[in-house]
């Protein structure tokens, strides 16, 4: 599947590809999480198409899961936007499950639970390829099995968004969050509450609650992307906010954020 989706996109010109798996392939082969990952890390396994070529080389190919395509622009758009910045590209969504308030090692403060079916790159992960697994999905959700790409989010600054459809019109959510280091034990203990085969990220968004963010959930998908540090991330934030507002997309810019 990694080898057939990036010879079709080479093949037809896609700059960003969605594999329709839940509908249109979960009763006929594995699932994509693994190579979906994959595709979304710039470091990843060469492929070559029949002349020997090497496709898409030194680069990833950003792919939106479950072919939410407001996803996918919001995931080719920041790729690209990231490449230009001089930051590490790989961005993913990420499923926003649940918080709970967390108090103890450094971290006092609402966490939020993101989750995505296994399809994170490694590079997002505490180690890289070395603190990512690969684990069998779940039967309940897929039946023929398959593998995730797993890991821990290592911490850091993000900037975070989401493309979604209102009054019949394109709308981007986005601004800055922190990734955190929980301890082992409530890691684990978020990961069984959820899904424990699937990659997590341990969020707080700045300068939301919990219930504005419910509030504004127009889109259970949340786009995440590593800045070098806090100010990077503020003005990676600005420009990404100026460059959807230039393409027509109304911008709406949540929580904390420099403007300096």
């Amino acid at each position: 599947m990694y080898v057939a989706a990036l010879r079709l996109a080479d093949e037809f010109g896609c700059a960003t590809i969605g594999i329709q798996y839940q509908q249109g392939l979960k009763d006929l082969a594995p699932a994509s999480d693994l190579v979906e990952g994959l595709l979304n890390n710039v470091d990843r396994p060469p492929v070559t198409d029949g002349d020997g070529r090497v496709l898409f080389a030194g680069e990833a190919l950003p792919h939106f899961n479950e072919v939410d395509e407001c996803a996918g622009l919001d995931g080719l758009l920041t790729y690209r936007l990231w490449r230009e910045l001089g930051h590490p590209p790989e961005n993913t969504l990420h499923d926003l499950r649940w918080g709970q308030h967390f108090k103890g090692s450094g971290v006092d403060d609402y966490v939020w639970v993101l989750l995505i079916s296994g399809a994170a790159p490694p590079a997002h992960f505490v180690g890289g390829y070395k603190g990512a697994s690969s684990e069998r999905q779940p039967a309940m959700y897929f039946r023929l099995g398959g593998g995730t790409v797993k890991g821990i989010s290592k911490p850091g600054n993000i900037v975070w968004s989401r493309i979604f459809i209102m009054d019949g019109k394109l709308h981007c959510d986005l601004g800055v969050a922190d990734v955190v280091t929980l301890p082992a034990a409530e890691t684990e203990r978020r990961w069984q509450e959820t899904t424990p085969q699937w990659p997590i990220m341990h969020t707080v968004f700045k300068g939301i609650t919990r219930d504005q963010m419910m509030a504004r959930h127009k889109s259970n998908h949340i786009q995440v992307v590593y800045a070098p540090n806090a100010k990077a991330a503020h003005r990676a934030c600005r420009i990404k906010a100026a460059a959807w507002a230039e393409l027509g997309i109304t911008v709406h810019v949540c929580g904390e954020l420099s403007m300096v």
